[in-house]
């Protein structure tokens, strides 16, 4: 049984889907008006090894993963560079798009823009107007009433008096409440505006994703998800207005994601510590930012750092020596013991870190059985394949991966190893054991490690 835990009843229940066997997902997708984050990528690679998990279990996964292309800071940076707003949107989207293939990233079931679906946003608008559930103000915005919607504050528990006496009255004069939130918002000389009931505007952020997700998924739906600044104003916002149109639970399940912070410290332009995964990633192969990405819970916040990623690199590192030299199994019925828990750890919440100790575990019985009991090498190389897979690691040719595929090796350490291995290897059969001596110190100075094969060919890696 699949557990799940509910960011609305602060519990892990049992998942049950609204039909059996089928799941729709809705999460929230970027912003896009500049290149993704090692934030943006938490959220990503978190939502990618759960419906990963949630097909290895058997459920028909419906993933869609919105994108916000209509946003003030979308308009300003088009501005600022002189162009379009939808120019600078599809360069940011396919920028998003290379991300996530780095980083095995799968792609969701559907991917609406809010541009392409302001038909559903003004219908869903005119619908709570209709109820009395939002307003006209008198600058042309319009503004949901949060006061009227009885259980605002149901997922972060928020009290609609404590947000007022915290709320700055003077911020807009045209709110009947200062905790009102636009849905509507009137159009600014110069910016792209489309035609509403209500005049030329722009919806708000938060009416997006109530239009499209319910246009995908449905009014109730199984799984929302989204990251750690999401719960306050934007998903409470949703359930608010989603619910007042409707009349039906939004959501039955919330999921979100923990931040990530560097060096402890919350990531920040203006504190310099601020990383865009393409910048990440000319440094680390991308499987070690993913298995980085991964070894804290999903929920947990996660220390971005030099050391965390070295420690990440070291521990895919070890998977990919055990896999090397291994025919993998064909058997796609793989059923181990590793891999029994391995699924029992992640149907409960999809624990990552003990899905991974429990790789760690096979990744040892092989490295074992290569030289004991060779037969049987290649079925449980599958079982960890097959572990990593639904974890979107172990994509990468292990001798590959262990000669090229960390950070520490360049290109022209690269070079110097080899030169350095084929000048010891001519020192060995012209019997010069001192040159071969001293290549092979040259060669421990830079932590690298040399197998000689039964064949006459060598292999090297880098141990940390």
């Amino acid at each position: 049984m699949l557990n799940i835990y509910n960011t609305l009843s602060k519990t892990k229940e049992e998942f049950h889907p609204i039909e059996a066997g089928k799941v729709g997902m809705y999460v929230c997708g970027i912003t896009v008006y500049d290149y993704c984050h090692i934030g943006h990528a938490r959220v990503m690679v978190a939502f990618d090894v759960i419906v990963r998990h949630m097909r290895a279990r058997g459920y028909e996964v419906n993933y869609i993963r919105n994108i916000t292309d209509i946003d003030d800071k979308i308009f300003q940076r088009a501005e600022e560079n002189g162009e379009s707003y939808k120019v600078l949107t599809a360069r940011f989207i396919d920028a998003m798009h290379e991300d996530e293939r780095a980083l095995h990233v799968l792609p969701p079931d559907a991917e609406p823009c809010a541009s392409d679906n302001i038909s559903e946003i003004l219908e869903m608008i005119a619908t709570l107007v209709e109820k009395g559930a939002a307003y006209r103000a008198d600058n042309g915005d319009v503004y949901f009433a949060v006061e009227n919607f009885e259980s605002y504050g149901q997922l972060t528990n928020k009290k609609v008096d404590e947000l007022l006496v915290g709320a700055r009255v003077g911020v807009e004069v045209s709110k009947r409440s200062p905790v009102d939130f636009a849905l509507w918002k009137a159009a600014k000389p110069g910016e792209a505006s489309w035609p509403s009931p209500w005049g030329e505007g722009r919806p708000g952020w938060h009416i997006e994703c109530s239009a499209m997700s319910t246009k995908c998924l449905g009014n109730t739906f199984d799984i929302h998800g989204g990251g750690p600044d999401l719960p306050f104003p934007h998903h409470e916002n949703e359930i608010a207005q989603s619910e007042a149109a409707t009349g039906q639970k939004y959501v039955n399940t919330w999921m979100h994601a923990g931040a990530v912070r560097v060096d402890n410290e919350k990531m920040s332009k203006s504190l310099g510590n601020f990383f865009t995964i393409r910048d990440v990633l000319k440094k680390y192969h991308p499987e070690v930012v993913r298995y980085f990405l991964i070894s804290s819970h999903y929920r947990s916040p996660i220390s971005y750092s030099e050391d965390n990623l070295k420690i990440a690199a070291a521990a895919l590192r070890r998977f990919y020596i055990a896999l090397r030299g291994v025919e993998i199994g064909e058997s796609t019925s793989i059923d181990g013991q590793d891999l029994a828990r391995f699924y029992a750890v992640m149907d409960d919440d999809f624990n990552t870190p003990e899905a991974l100790a429990v790789m760690f575990d096979t990744a040892k019985s092989l490295n074992v059985l290569k030289d004991r009991n060779p037969n049987k090498a290649p079925d449980v190389a599958a079982e960890l394949k097959l572990m990593g897979a639904s974890l979107g690691l172990l994509q990468e040719d292990p001798e590959a991966f262990i000669q090229s595929g960390t950070e520490e090796i360049n290109g022209q350490l690269k070079e110097e190893v080899e030169a350095l291995i084929a000048q010891r290897k001519a020192a060995r059969e012209a019997k010069d054991w001192g040159l071969a001596d001293q290549a092979r110190d040259a060669l421990k100075a830079r932590n690298v490690v040399v197998e000689d094969r039964p064949d006459g060919s060598t292999i090297w890696r880098i141990e940390d």
